[in-house]
């Protein structure tokens, strides 16, 4: 009789675990689909953004392209699929260029209030790539950074043969703000000069915790663990490995962070984390007061391009 009792329980534990499994990783791969798979938006729907945000931005895109001063370029990433930038060279060419990152299920569109600081107002060249999965360029899902740093790693020496430059920053916002502190941590060639980080987060596993919990009410154990282990299968990365406090370990040229004090998107307090993550060479952040999550800009563009402007001259030309 007991050892009848102990198959039963036995068997009641089996079906539980294989239920709570079961359970994990069907909440797992709603995980992934819904951050990975997300709807994206169309160039339209940002021009159409930027254009109530910034009613003289349109027409300038509009003019530049109407004089074939903004191109659009492809080319084949590392894994087959194609991959769109769009570039324009400065009115006067002096050899300095910036690759222009945008965030999550966004597209270059949304980084032409950058793009035309950089151009009209610092005088550099501008290449800005649509992210795997993004408008414009293939995927098979959004890479948060990780893989997509390989990608702007691909698009540098396009940026480099395009322009003649012998200066290069990145700058990206959001998750382009993450990619771009993802790259710091690389082998990048000698005319890279440094980085501007825009609201980026500390690394994915943190940003999709946050999350979890705040839009579901959810920890992490065990859907975060089983949405990571089915993006090791499906993708080759995963959450934690996809760190940008690793990668600015790593990183010993300058670069600036910049974040709102009222982020409620990506926290605030992953600026100070990526801040101290950054050990080596020189380093500097900007606090825009009173500002959400990429709205610096918007709500400061003055002091924004004074920052940036004043980081360039001073660390990187």
């Amino acid at each position: 009789m007991a050892k009848k009792s102990v198959r039963i329980a036995a068997w009641v534990l089996g079906v539980l675990v294989l239920f709570f499994a079961g359970v994990s990783y069907g909440a797992g791969a709603y995980m992934v689909n819904y951050a990975l798979k997300a709807d994206v938006g169309t160039e339209q729907e940002d021009h159409d953004k930027l254009d109530n945000r910034y009613p003289f931005l349109m027409e300038w895109v509009d003019s530049l392209q109407a004089a074939d001063v903004m191109k659009d370029t492809v080319i084949t990433d590392d894994e087959g699929f194609r991959i769109r930038a769009y570039y324009a060279e400065a009115e006067q060419n002096t050899g300095r260029s910036a690759v222009i990152v945008h965030g999550y299920t966004s597209n270059p569109m949304s980084m032409m209030h950058i793009a035309r600081m950089f151009r009209d107002s610092l005088g550099y060249n501008i290449l800005l790539p649509a992210l795997n999965f993004h408008a414009g360029s293939e995927g098979d899902a959004i890479q948060m950074g990780w893989k997509d740093r390989l990608d702007v790693e691909q698009w540098i020496p396009i940026a480099h043969e395009i322009f003649q430059d012998s200066i290069m920053v990145v700058h990206g916002i959001s998750m382009g703000g993450a990619t771009t502190m993802m790259v710091s941590g690389d082998e990048l060639p000698e005319y890279v000069k440094g980085f501007i980080d825009d609201c980026g987060y500390s690394s994915v596993w943190e940003q999709f915790s946050k999350e979890l919990k705040g839009q579901f009410g959810l920890p992490p154990f065990p859907i975060l663990h089983s949405a990571n282990l089915i993006t090791k299968c499906r993708y080759g990365w995963d959450f934690k490995t996809a760190s940008s406090v690793n990668q600015l370990a790593k990183c010993e040229l300058p670069v600036l962070f910049i974040h709102g004090d009222n982020d409620d998107y990506v926290l605030t307090e992953n600026v100070y984390r990526n801040y101290d993550a950054k050990v080596n060479g020189y380093r500097e952040m900007w606090i825009a007061e009173g500002s959400k999550h990429a709205e610096s800009y918007k709500d400061h563009p003055a002091e924004y391009t004074a920052v940036v402007r004043n980081f360039l001259k001073n660390q990187v030309e």
